[in-house]
């Protein structure tokens, strides 16, 4: 793990934010699963390694405290876990900054001061809001921490100055709320303090939402539907031949159904180039008659593991000393507080707050 220590002095012991920035992360509530790998991870490993960027991953724990309040322990474990899948895909401490929100109070200081420039319904009609409110069944009883989560998404990306956030475009709306919140922050104290941020949208919408193993329309953690970076190949070969494929295929010699057969949805995401042919002849086999999906399912499970193995002897590597992990986050929060401290001073300056400065 020495290693890791390098890495980590290396990004800290010369300057960056020289670069356009970028900011993504995730809610720490449990293990990462290869939706998130295929969906986000594997394009944040390239554009990091493609050196364009000065990146900022951040573990989204005040977020996830919004509908988790009462399981604050769960969201301790789940930091150390996201950590290691993070290592384990690839992220390189070296290159981009990852770092936990909760400690970095800027952020919060930030969210206050733009809730005063949005209106509770302009946040309340966010369509992201709105899908995930009806999502959680919520009620009533909905917690004003999670409906003015647009408002600390915003807060987020600007203390940072991103000028990209990679996200699903479900998140569309967010991004056009903290941009409004942005222009409104400009105008009302005359200055150019805050920037506004573009998405980066996927290219393959497939990839972007990956269904559940049964057919979900996604993968999710509580639905328990999902191959985890953490899982050991006797788990994910479990899972991969109790995976949902066509229910009219009852015998081998009957035509079967590619659309809506998870096992062929898989192949199209985490097939490479050189499987195309196979996952044709596949599928033409699989509609004729002929091809039952035991087999369709080994062949997949081939593909996952070829991507899944090394990802998992990574993150076992990494895991046998924690203690240098929560070191790299440390670091990374404190290097994440000292911008965002900047971005917070030359903000409070322009609304003229700064009363001792």
């Amino acid at each position: 793990m020495k290693k890791l220590a390098k890495k980590v002095r290396k990004r800290y012991n010369k300057p960056i934010m020289t670069k356009p920035i970028i900011l993504t992360g995730d809610r720490p509530t449990g293990k990462l699963h290869i939706g998130h790998y295929i969906g986000s991870l594997k394009n944040r490993v390239a554009m990091q390694n493609e050196g364009k960027y000065d990146t900022f991953i951040m573990m989204a724990d005040q977020q996830a405290l919004t509908d988790h309040a009462k399981e604050p322990e769960k969201i301790r474990e789940s930091v150390g876990d996201v950590a290691l899948d993070y290592l384990a895909v690839g992220l390189d401490p070296a290159k981009t900054t990852i770092f936990i929100q909760s400690q970095i109070p800027e952020l919060a200081e930030l969210s206050a001061y733009y809730m005063n420039l949005v209106s509770l319904n302009r946040v309340l009609r966010n369509p992201t809001v709105k899908t995930e409110i009806d999502q959680k069944n919520f009620g009533e009883g909905v917690p004003a921490g999670f409906a003015m989560y647009p408002i600390s998404q915003a807060a987020d990306i600007t203390a940072f100055k991103a000028t990209h956030v990679p996200v699903g475009n479900d998140q569309a709306p967010m991004i056009e709320q903290t941009r409004e919140i942005v222009r409104a922050f400009n105008h009302a104290y005359n200055c150019e303090v805050l920037v506004e941020p573009e998405g980066i949208y996927p290219e393959n919408e497939a990839a972007g939402r990956l269904p559940g193993l049964d057919g979900n329309a996604k993968m999710s953690k509580s639905l328990n539907n999902g191959i985890f970076l953490a899982d050991d190949a006797d788990t994910v070969q479990k899972k991969v031949m109790s995976m949902y494929t066509d229910p009219t295929h009852v015998n081998v010699a009957d035509p079967g159904h590619i659309e809506g057969n998870m096992v062929f949805y898989y192949l199209d995401v985490f097939g490479r180039p050189e499987d195309a042919t196979e996952i044709a002849s596949m599928k033409e086999q699989y509609q004729a008659g002929g091809l039952g999906d035991v087999k369709t399912k080994r062949f997949l499970l081939e593909v996952l593991e070829r991507e899944l193995a090394p990802i998992r002897e990574r993150r076992a590597e990494f895991a046998k000393d924690m203690g240098e992990v929560y070191n790299m986050l440390k670091k990374g929060s404190e290097y994440a507080e000292s911008v965002a401290a900047q971005t917070l001073a030359v903000a409070k300056t322009a609304m003229g707050i700064n009363y001792f400065g």
